[in-house]
């Protein structure tokens, strides 16, 4: 597929990468020589050197045999003309970046107008990725399929952990609970797991199952904690004002901490339901002084990764580490180290969430009409994709009991979720049925269809 990318900032080069590697024919447009100089030499992608917005750029990119134009620059209106620009030169599909809020208001007047395939907001994003961990916080991430039916969470087995040394066959015998341990990260391996196969402690697991079944699991395990009722936010950023609006009509009560009085100013008037206190985050004494010792969660959302770090390092060490701490890191260099050590309960990028959402309407077009892939969540670094198909007409297998599927190797069927909205966490007797949604773990980064999950 002919894709071209303008913008070559973090969010475009992590998806050259990304598309890159799927094997795409990616252009990349941006006005700065020396990015385009070094994304062509670190990846196998032409470069334009322009404003991607300019007809005359766009047609030495050769936009008009571009399937797709995904305009990721700093500027929304940039994103926007490039887009308007390119679907009458002919890009069949187009994707912009837009992150003010005022614009957000009238996407629909957007794509239906401006002829605009799909609108990303990386801070909405991130903030409803921050929003479901608070709801889960035992959980490091939490992603969802068929409307939040059924849910597939992230947690790392502590030294004490009930867990260690335990066989999946075994868990599965004396547990009773319906979950499904999909995929295993252990020390840089990635394993899609038998029922022999043995958990140890510091490794990360992969869970689904419906979100009541998840919660009764770790109340087993005695890890279990509700959901945060009082969040303590630094940072009045975009991703503050999403995150905050939220959480307030999640019920939650929510402070906010800034060092930019007139930031404060305002973020107290667009929301007035929560409480904004103009303060240094990194201010132990501030954060004794409201609270931290009683605050259910801590978030670090500053544009400063390692100020994010140091602060959620420091909140989760003043509450006792009872305190559900979050922090934002867009370097993948820092989110590799806290991931690793386990210095924070849960990181998010707003990068990483934007690339993935792309990525998934990319596969989705790949897809064979009526089998399109309706969600694709990354794990583990990218090693692994959790998707979600649904199960049309044309799929052979219907019926067919599962112990009789030649799956894939490397390949799980993690859950299926019936018309009726039942959850099933699949056993070798279940059979798909017409209508079903079904969620495949795999490592096979390139599967894009249902049909594909059996070997030949």
């Amino acid at each position: 597929m002919k894709i071209i990318i303008v913008g070559a900032g973090k969010v475009g080069s992590a998806l050259t990468q990304q598309l890159s590697a799927d094997g795409h024919n990616v252009t990349v447009v941006d006005q700065d020589p020396q990015l385009i100089d070094n994304i062509i030499n670190i990846y196998d992608v032409m470069g334009v050197c322009g404003n991607g917005a300019v007809y005359g750029v766009q047609k030495e990119a050769e936009v008009e045999k571009a399937e797709l134009l995904i305009a990721t620059t700093s500027s929304d209106e940039l994103n926007i003309l490039s887009c308007l620009v390119a679907r009458k030169l002919g890009a069949k599909h187009t994707i912009a970046r837009i992150r003010n809020p005022e614009y957000e208001k009238q996407l629909r007047f957007m794509r239906d107008e401006l002829g605009l395939s799909m609108a990303i907001n990386p801070e909405r994003a991130a903030a409803r990725e921050i929003a479901r961990v608070l709801r889960f916080p035992t959980a490091m991430k939490v992603e969802t399929f068929s409307k939040g039916r059924l849910e597939l969470v992230e947690y790392r087995l502590p030294a004490d952990s009930a867990l260690d040394g335990l066989a999946l066959a075994d868990l599965y015998r004396n547990i009773r609970v319906r979950v499904l341990i999909c995929a295993v990260a252990r020390k840089g391996e990635t394993i899609i797991p038998s029922g022999d196969f043995v958990l140890r402690a510091g490794d990360k697991i992969y869970l689904t199952s419906s979100p009541d079944q998840l919660a009764q699991f770790f109340r087993h395990l005695g890890v279990f904690r509700s959901k945060a009722s009082t969040v303590m936010i630094v940072g009045a950023s975009k991703i503050c004002y999403y995150l905050t609006s939220e959480l307030l009509n999640m019920g939650m009560s929510v402070k906010i901490i800034d060092r930019d009085e007139q930031r404060c100013i305002q973020m107290g008037e667009q929301l007035p339901k929560a409480l904004v206190i103009v303060g240094d985050g990194t201010d132990t004494d501030l954060l004794h002084e409201e609270g931290i010792g009683q605050t259910d969660a801590f978030v670090a959302i500053t544009g400063i990764d390692e100020a994010n770090i140091l602060m959620s390092m420091c909140a989760s060490k003043e509450s006792g580490n009872h305190c559900k701490v979050v922090a934002k890191i867009n370097r993948k260099s820092l989110v590799d180290l806290v991931s690793n050590e386990s210095m924070i309960d849960s990181v998010i990028s707003a990068r990483s969430t934007t690339t993935e959402l792309i990525v998934q309407y990319v596969r989705a077009m790949e897809s064979a009409e009526g089998a399109k892939i309706k969600t694709l969540h990354r794990l583990v670094d990218g090693a692994v994709e959790a998707l979600e198909f649904g199960v049309g007409p044309d799929v052979p297998f219907i019926g067919v009991p599962l112990k009789n599927l030649k799956l894939r190797n490397g390949l799980l069927l993690a859950g299926i979720v019936q018309r009726n909205g039942k959850i099933v966490i699949p056993s070798g007797n279940d059979c798909l049925s017409l209508g079903d949604d079904v969620i495949v773990v795999t490592t096979d980064t390139s599967l894009q269809d249902i049909h594909d999950i059996c070997r030949e």
